[in-house]
C-alpha cells in the first residue's frame, strides 16, 4: 500500500468535508471511464482523449453510457456524504455475468461531521484544492494496469457493474426511492461483491491516499474464474505472467 506524501499541517475549514466528498466522487467518475477504456469493455473508438489532473484520460462519448455513469456517481456522492460507504467496486464481468475483475475503491471516514456544524477545523488535512495532484497518480497507475493484469481477449463479451458496499447495518438513503423510478441502487448479486470473491482470487494494490478527511485506496482483484481461464487459454491471453 502506498500513501502519497504528507498532509499539510494547515487547518482546513469543515466545509472541506463536502469539497473532499465531491472531489472523490468526481475522481471515481473519471476512474470508471478509464477502467472501461483500459480493460476494453467497449470499443476504443467509443472514447475520446481528455485531460484531468494534468494527465491524459479517456472519456466515453456515448450519451446513454455517460448518463448511467453520471447518475450512479451522483447517487454515490450522496452516500459518501452520509459516511456509510465502505467500498465501491467496478465489476468487469463476462456474458455469463461472472465477475472477472473487481476494481475496489475503499473509503475510510476520518472524522464525523454534523451537517449543521461549519465552524470546526480539521488539523493536518489535505486541502481540497491540492487533492487533484494526489489523485493523478491513481490514474497514471490505472492507465498502465494492463501490463499487470493482461488482456481479456479470451473472456468473451464483457460488461460491467457498479457495486456499492456499505458498513454493517447501513442501507442506501431512503430518499432515493421516494422520487426516483427506478431507485439507483438495487441489491447486488453476491458473487459480484468483494465478500463473494473466492479465496483463490488475487488482490493487487494500485494506490492509496490519506487526506485526513476521507482516506481512499484502490485495489484490483482478479477473480478465481479469470485466473482459471488464463491457465486454460493455451495462448496465455487471459493474463500476463509476472
Amino acid at each position: 500500500m502506498y500513501f502519497l506524501g504528507n498532509a499539510s499541517t494547515r487547518r482546513v475549514q469543515l466545509d472541506a468535508w463536502s469539497q473532499t466528498v465531491q472531489g472523490i466522487a468526481e475522481f471515481i467518475e473519471v476512474a470508471i471511464h478509464t477502467i472501461l477504456y483500459v480493460r476494453q469493455i467497449y470499443p476504443v473508438d467509443l472514447f475520446v482523449r481528455r485531460k484531468k489532473y494534468n494527465t491524459p484520460v479517456f472519456q466515453s462519448r456515448h450519451p446513454a453510457l455517460n448518463e448511467y455513469i453520471s447518475g450512479a456517481v451522483g447517487a454515490l456522492a450522496e452516500e459518501l456524504a452520509t459516511g456509510s460507504v465502505d467500498k465501491i467496486a467496478v465489476v468487469v464481468k463476462n456474458q455469463d455475468d461472472v465477475a472477472l475483475e473487481r476494481f475496489i475503491f475503499a473509503v475510510q471516514n476520518m472524522i464525523n461531521v454534523d451537517p449543521y456544524n461549519k465552524d470546526i477545523s480539521v488539523e493536518g488535512a489535505i486541502a481540497p484544492s491540492s487533492l487533484g495532484q494526489y489523485l493523478r497518480s491513481f490514474l497514471v497507475k490505472l492507465n498502465m494496469i494492463e501490463a499487470q493484469l493482461g488482456q481479456l481477449d479470451s473472456c468473451g463479451e464483457l460488461s460491467f457493474a457498479i457495486v456499492l458496499e456499505l458498513h454493517d447495518n447501513k442501507a442506501p438513503a431512503t430518499s432515493y426511492g421516494e422520487d426516483r423510478d427506478p431507485p439507483p441502487w438495487v441489491p447486488a448479486l453476491t458473487p459480484h461483491t468483494t465478500a463473494g470473491a473466492a479465496d483463490t482470487a488475487e488482490l493487487h494494490m494500485v494506490r492509496a491516499v490519506d487526506t485526513g478527511i476521507i482516506n481512499l485506496s484502490l485495489a484490483v482483484q482478479e477473480s478465481a474464474e479469470k485466473l482459471k481461464l488464463g491457465r486454460e487459454d493455451p495462448k496465455g491471453k487471459g493474463r500476463v505472467s509476472s
